[in-house]
């Protein structure tokens, strides 16, 4: 951004922006809330996802959840102790690279996740449409 850019700011761009941000706040709230009510940490829905929702033929490895939970690695080995420790994911080996170990979805693992994404997408239906409506108010388009 140049600085010339910065002075044009005016206080209804802050109040956009105020709003967008509130708006991914009270959602990821929900999602905080959410996931402790199953007694989980929020970062370790997000790692059940993360594994779940992988492209396919990305391998499901501690670095993939490290990269897509923007962790260093060893949080992220801290992370898959714990979820293994509650029987929500295991570790086996790549059958291809007995070097790799693959992070995977337990049936525990895959019944939470499920609960959860289900309690999101409802919540989205009331969220969605007012995360749009801010971010279309920033970028500039008729809300």
């Amino acid at each position: 951004m140049q600085a010339k850019e910065c002075l044009d700011l005016d206080e209804n761009e802050y109040h956009k922006l105020e709003e967008f941000r509130y708006q991914i706040r009270r959602f990821l709230n929900f999602s905080e809330i959410a996931a402790r009510k199953l007694d989980l940490e929020p970062q370790q829905h997000q790692a059940l996802l993360t594994l779940k929702g992988m492209p396919s033929g990305m391998l499901p490895t501690v670095g993939r959840i490290a990269e897509r939970l923007l962790l260093k690695h060893n949080s992220a080995v801290g992370l898959v102790d714990r979820l293994q420790s509650l029987g929500l994911v295991t570790r086996g080996v790549n059958s291809e690279d007995a070097r790799q170990v693959l992070v995977l979805l337990t049936a525990k693992g895959e019944q939470v996740l499920h609960e959860l994404t289900v309690a999101h997408r409802a919540e989205l239906e009331d969220a969605g449409p007012k995360l749009a409506a801010a971010l279309r108010a920033i970028k500039g388009k008729k809300v």
